[in-house]
C-alpha cells in the first residue's frame, strides 16, 4: 500500500509539472503588431479626433473594432468625427472629455514620484502614463442606447474653465440635459485628486408631461493591463449598501462547465438588480467607482471585444464595460430632475479607498479581499505605513513578514517546543500501542496520561501553521489587486506584481524567489521534529514544499519574498529551539494506564 500511495503521489508532481509546461506552450499569443495591440497593453491613448481644445487628438486607428454583427459581445468605438476634446488636470489625473456624448473620454494618471518617475506608467519604465478606458464600449458617463442623447450626440461645450466644464444637448426640442464635470484640486485632506464631481440636469421644456424613463450611464470599460494578462480580474461590482456583488468578464463567455455541470453559452450583456449604492469596473489594479447620490436601479455588465484584429476565441482581445442604470420619474412641463454623483477613476489604493468612505459607503470593498479580507485590509495598511519609512515595497515586504513572526513568537515558540517533546515521545507511544493493543480504551488513558506528564500538547505542533495560513491567504489575496507593487522593482525583480523570472529554458520560466521559497520549505522541515508517520505518509510530506513551488510559481514573486522570509525566520528560530535542553520524558514502563505514576510498593528489607 506504501508503494502505491508513493506512486500515485509522484504521478501527481509530474501531472503538475506537465502541466505548468502545457500552460507555457499553449498561452495565447500576443497580439499582433499594430497600433491597437499596443494601445491595449500600454494604456495609450487611442481615438480622438481633433478640435480646438485638445492639441493632442489624434485620428482614429484602424484597430479600433468596427461594429460587428456577433451578439455575444459589444465593440469598441471612436469619437464620432469631428470631435472636440476638453482636458482637465491637476498633479494626478488628465481627463480628457469629448463633446461625442459630452462625458470623460479617458483618464492619464500621471502622478510622479519624488524622483520625477511616473507612478503609474502604461509600461515597465515607461514614459507614457496609464490611460483608463483607453479603448471603450463609451466615454464614461455617456448615455447608453438612449437614441439622441447617446456617444453619437454631439453635446454643445458651454463652458469650462481650469477645474470644470459644462454640456448641454437638447433632445427633440423637448428635453434640454445639461451635463456638468467639477474635477478635484490636488490632494487635501477633504478632497481626492482622483475624484470627480458629475451632475446630469434633465429638463423638461415642453408644455407636455413628459413619460418616466430607464438611463444608463457607462462606467467605462476595463481592458487587461498588459498583453500576457489573461484578463480574469476584469470585473464589473455594486455595493446595496449592505452587500456587495461582482460579475467577471468569464461570467458572459460561454463554458463547458466542470465535466458539462454549470455548462452555458456566451452572453452578451448581464443586468443586476438594485438598488445600487455604488458601481465599479476595474481591472487588475485601477478602477472607475460611480457613487451617486440616489442609489440607481441596477447594473448592467457587457464583453467588448476591443481589438479587431484578434479571432474572437482570443481572451486578450476582450474587456469588460458597466453600466449603471437609473429611474427617472416623470416630468411636468419645464420641471427638471437632476443624477448627480462622485465619480473616482484611479488607482486601487487600499488606503485611498478607504478614506473616500466620508461618502458613507464601503468603496474600498472594490478590492474584492474575500473571506481573508480582515488579514488582507491588516497586512496592507501596516506595509503602506512601512513604506512611508523605508520607500521601498519589498523593504516594506520584508519588515511586515519580520514584525508578524516576532509577534507570534510565544505561540510558536511554545508550539515548536511541544512538536519536539511529542517527537520525543514516539517510543514511549509506541510501547503503550504495543501494551494495550488489544484494549483500546486503557490505551487512549495511558496515552493522555503520557502527554499530561511531560506537558506535551497533542495538537500543538498545528499552531504555528493555523496562525499563518490566514495571513498568507490575505497577503495572497491583497497582492492580485493593490496597485502599488505594480512595477516596483526589488533586487533582481523588475515588478513584484508579477513573477521574478530572468529566463526561460525549453520555454519554463526561471523564477528564482519561488525557487528560494521551496528551499526554506525543504529546510525547515528537516529542523521541525515530526511525530512518526508511515512511509506514505512521510514521501507525501516531502513533496509539499515542491507541490507548494509550483503552486507560487507563476504568482507575483512578492508572495514568494513573503514566504522566504517567513521561512528564514522560521530555520533561525527552530535552530534556538533545537538546541534548548528538554526535561527527559516519563517511560511508558513507570505509567499505569490511566497514565499516572506506578507508586513502588517492594516491602523494606
Amino acid at each position: 500500500m506504501d508503494k502505491k500511495n508513493t506512486v500515485i503521489g509522484v504521478a501527481l508532481i509530474a501531472a503538475a509539472i506537465a502541466y505548468m509546461f502545457w500552460m507555457q506552450q499553449s498561452a495565447p499569443p500576443a497580439p499582433l503588431p499594430s497600433a491597437a495591440p499596443a494601445a491595449l497593453a500600454t494604456g495609450a491613448t487611442p481615438a480622438a479626433t481633433s478640435g480646438p481644445a485638445s492639441a493632442s487628438a489624434s485620428a482614429a486607428p484602424a484597430a479600433v473594432a468596427a461594429p460587428v454583427s456577433n451578439t455575444a459581445f459589444a465593440s469598441a468605438h471612436a469619437d464620432s468625427a469631428g470631435a472636440t476634446v476638453t482636458t482637465l488636470g491637476n498633479r494626478f489625473v488628465e481627463v480628457r472629455f469629448t463633446d461625442s456624448g459630452g462625458a470623460i473620454r479617458d483618464v492619464a494618471f500621471k502622478k510622479h514620484d519624488a524622483k520625477d518617475r511616473l507612478i503609474y506608467p502604461a509600461e515597465l519604465n515607461g514614459t507614457a502614463p496609464f490611460v483608463f478606458n483607453a479603448l471603450h464600449a463609451d466615454p464614461m458617463l455617456a448615455f447608453v442606447d438612449f437614441p439622441g442623447l447617446d456617444r453619437g450626440t454631439r453635446f454643445q461645450r458651454v463652458s469650462s474653465s481650469s477645474n470644470e466644464v459644462v454640456y448641454r444637448a437638447v433632445l427633440d426640442g423637448r428635453l434640454e440635459v445639461t451635463r456638468r464635470y467639477t474635477l478635484a484640486p490636488d490632494e487635501s485632506d477633504k478632497t481626492d485628486p482622483y475624484q470627480l464631481r458629475h451632475e446630469t440636469t434633465i429638463r423638461n421644456l415642453s408644455d407636455k408631461t413628459a413619460p418616466p424613463m430607464k438611463v444608463a450611464l457607462a462606467l467605462g470599460t476595463a481592458a487587461p493591463t498588459k498583453k500576457n494578462d489573461d484578463g480574469l480580474q476584469l470585473t464589473t461590482g455594486y455595493s446595496t449598501g449592505s452587500d456587495q456583488h461582482f460579475a467577471k468578464r468569464a461570467d458572459l463567455e460561454s463554458s463547458s462547465g466542470f465535466f458539462g455541470l454549470g455548462a452555458h453559452e456566451s452572453k452578451p450583456s448581464v443586468v443586476s438588480p438594485g438598488p445600487v449604492a455604488w458601481a465599479a469596473v476595474k481591472n487588475q489594479f485601477f478602477t472607475a467607482i460611480l457613487t451617486p447620490d440616489e442609489p440607481g436601479a441596477g447594473l448592467v455588465t457587457r464583453r467588448v471585444k476591443l481589438l479587431a484584429d484578434l479571432p474572437d476565441d482570443n481572451v486578450t482581445a476582450y474587456g469588460i464595460a458597466g453600466a449603471a442604470q437609473f429611474d427617472v420619474k416623470a416630468l411636468a412641463p419645464n420641471a427638471e430632475v437632476k443624477l448627480a454623483s462622485h465619480f473616482y477613476v484611479g488607482p486601487k489604493e487600499y488606503a485611498r479607498l478607504a478614506k473616500a468612505s466620508v461618502f458613507k459607503l464601503d468603496q474600498d470593498k472594490v478590492m474584492e479581499f474575500g473571506f481573508f479580507k480582515y488579514f488582507s485590509q491588516i497586512l496592507l495598511t501596516l506595509m503602506t505605513w512601512i513604506h512611508g519609512f523605508v520607500g521601498n515595497w519589498g523593504g516594506a515586504i520584508i519588515l511586515t513578514t519580520l514584525i508578524l513572526k516576532i509577534i507570534f513568537v510565544p505561540f510558536t515558540l511554545a508550539a515548536s517546543k511541544s512538536a519536539k517533546r511529542m517527537a520525543k515521545l514516539q517510543p514511549e507511544l509506541a510501547a503503550l500501542r504495543e501494551k494495550f493493543k488489544d484494549n483500546p480504551r486503557k490505551q487512549q488513558e495511558a496515552t493522555m496520561g503520557l502527554f499530561k506528564t511531560n506537558k506535551v500538547n497533542p495538537v500543538g505542533g498545528c499552531l504555528p501553521i493555523l496562525i499563518t495560513i490566514p495571513f498568507f491567504m490575505g497577503f495572497f489575496s491583497m497582492l492580485q489587486s493593490t496597485a502599488e507593487l505594480r512595477f516596483s522593482p526589488f533586487l533582481w525583480a523588475a515588478d513584484l506584481a508579477s513573477s521574478d523570472t530572468v529566463g526561460h529554458i525549453l520555454g519554463l520560466p526561471i523564477n528564482i524567489l519561488p525557487i528560494l521559497m521551496g528551499a526554506t520549505m525543504i529546510i525547515q522541515m528537516r529542523l521541525t521534529p515530526t511525530p512518526s508517520m508511515d512511509n506514505a505518509q512521510a514521501k507525501m510530506m516531502q513533496f509539499m514544499p515542491i507541490i507548494f513551488t509550483l503552486f507560487c510559481y507563476t504568482f507575483s514573486c512578492a508572495l514568494s519574498l513573503y514566504s522566504t522570509v517567513n521561512g528564514l525566520f522560521t530555520i533561525v528560530q527552530q535552530l534556538v529551539i533545537n538546541r534548548m535542553k528538554d526535561p527527559e520524558p516519563a517511560t511508558a514502563a513507570a505509567l499505569s494506564p490511566a497514565g499516572k505514576p506506578v507508586k513502588n510498593v517492594t516491602p523494606k528489607k
